[in-house]
């Protein structure tokens, strides 16, 4: 029989194969890891009751947003269904609702500010692309020079989440900025990274590209609960209040789903323009 670490290594090929994102594959494999030692037996004589167990001891003890739990949950499912080929009653495996609450976005005003008191070249690149394109981080880090489509003003993402193609927006402002850190940095690299790292074989991390924002997030005296994420909901958010489509925002945030761009919709200020029926009213004698 084997261990559990030879059951977390046939996990790992198992994802592999799935094609799971790689930040999929290290939080699942985190998950069992974690799942397996709080069990604390092999993983062959593992059951439902295990599971639930788990989920409640992180539920009480944890003190885990939902969110946490259902992927705790996720992990623990494709463990038992997969790697172990044994069928679990989800029923009994329940996933948390999570909460409804809308993020932090920047304004226009806030966000114009952060951009514009970006004094470093590549980290105002980082900026423009995840508000003027919309880009995921994972995107912002992994683009390539022959990505950014100036004949067309439009940026191609190969390869985004869920290994979806996509096209989005170049803005003139993100394009002029690019150009100064090319003159600057002349990234030149065998992979054609735009953004290499150190080393120059690979592209820079996701944590790089977030660590740029939390700089000059912090020295803007931003005090909202944001990320460089949050530009990308700006994005959104800014475009559906300028007139563009639910559907266009879609297909340029690489969304498979509609649902997942509505959220959009209860963030944007729809009532701009609208008046009250309490406004409107006429009084009768």
């Amino acid at each position: 029989m084997e261990n559990n670490q030879q059951m977390l290594t046939r996990m790992s090929v198992d994802m592999q194969l799935r094609g799971l994102s790689e930040h999929t594959q290290v939080a699942y494999l985190r998950y069992a890891r974690k799942f397996l030692e709080h069990c604390g037996k092999p993983a062959g004589e593992l059951n439902e009751s295990d599971a639930k167990d788990y989920l409640i001891h992180l539920m009480r003890d944890g003190r885990l947003a939902n969110s946490s739990i259902n992927l705790h949950n996720a992990s623990i499912r494709f463990f038992f269904a997969v790697t172990l080929n044994r069928t679990l009653n989800y029923l009994q495996l329940p996933r948390f609702k999570s909460s409804k609450k809308l993020p932090d976005i920047l304004t226009r005003e806030e966000t114009h500010r952060l951009i514009g008191e970006c004094l470093n070249l590549k980290h105002k690149s980082f900026l423009l692309l995840a508000y003027g394109g919309g880009l995921r981080v994972s995107e912002i880090a992994a683009l390539r020079v022959k990505d950014i489509d100036s004949n067309s003003m439009r940026i191609f993402v190969n390869g985004g989440k869920g290994r979806k193609d996509r096209y989005t927006l170049l803005s003139n402002e993100c394009l002029c900025t690019l150009r100064e850190y090319w003159s600057a940095y002349r990234p030149k690299n065998p992979e054609g990274w735009l953004f290499p790292s150190w080393g120059k074989h690979n592209h820079v991390t996701i944590r790089c590209v977030e660590s740029a924002f939390d700089k000059w997030a912090s020295c803007t005296g931003a005090t909202k609960d944001v990320t460089i994420h949050s530009l990308r909901s700006g994005f959104a958010t800014h475009l559906l209040e300028d007139g563009a489509s639910i559907f266009q925002i879609k297909e340029l945030l690489g969304h498979a789903c509609l649902s997942s761009t509505a959220i959009y919709v209860r963030m944007a200020n729809t009532t701009a323009g609208v008046v009250s029926p309490a406004d409107r009213y006429v009084q009768y004698d």
